[in-house]
């Protein structure tokens, strides 16, 4: 039986950490998940760390579903969550819904992690009433590189630290479990 969001509950209730990984194949998912690793994220990283881009922003969903069905395939009780690359789910929430299902339906994945923190909210909130499970990611969010001018630490100034929590605060009260 694989890990699931109320594993993560159960965790934060106890005091524990939740350890993940990124993976982009059956053998590395086979081996994190044998070394203990409890989620692992198919990213869209890969297209800097496997096919070698500066950026992220040429990897495709196609990709991702290919990868993410390898990391399953590698693994038999880790959460596998899959990542939303650039432009799959920024247009609007009905394109979200779609590329997100796809994620879970054709990929295997157990949840999805997209980028972005108040804008995204109304995002989250559809896709959680739909019964998908969503990883936000906030703070140095590398799809938006070219935005920040390069890989910049955020949250540095009052403001920017205090929109970043704002950020956390909208994603967790629409719907996101991390």
């Amino acid at each position: 039986m694989r890990v699931s969001v109320s594993s993560f509950q159960q965790h934060k209730a106890r005091g524990e950490p939740i350890v993940m990984l990124t993976a982009y194949d059956a053998t590395s998912a086979r081996l994190a998940e044998q070394a203990g690793i409890e989620v692992l994220l198919v990213g869209d990283t890969l297209g800097m760390v496997v096919q070698g881009h500066e950026t992220t922003l040429p990897v495709t969903l196609e990709e991702i579903l290919y990868h993410t069905r390898m990391v399953v395939r590698g693994t038999e009780r880790a959460f596998i969550v899959g990542d939303l690359p650039f432009m799959t789910y920024n247009v609007s929430a009905e394109q979200a819904l779609t590329n997100a299902a796809r994620l879970l339906q054709k990929g295997g994945a157990q949840s999805v992690k997209l980028e972005g923190g108040c804008h995204m909210a109304p995002t989250i909130q559809r896709l959680v009433a739909n019964g998908i499970p969503v990883m936000a990611h906030i703070c140095l969010t590398p799809q938006s590189v070219h935005q920040f001018g390069g890989w910049r630490v955020q949250g540095r100034t009052k403001a920017t630290a205090a929109r970043l929590l704002d950020d956390a605060k909208a994603v967790e009260e629409a719907g996101a479990y991390a």
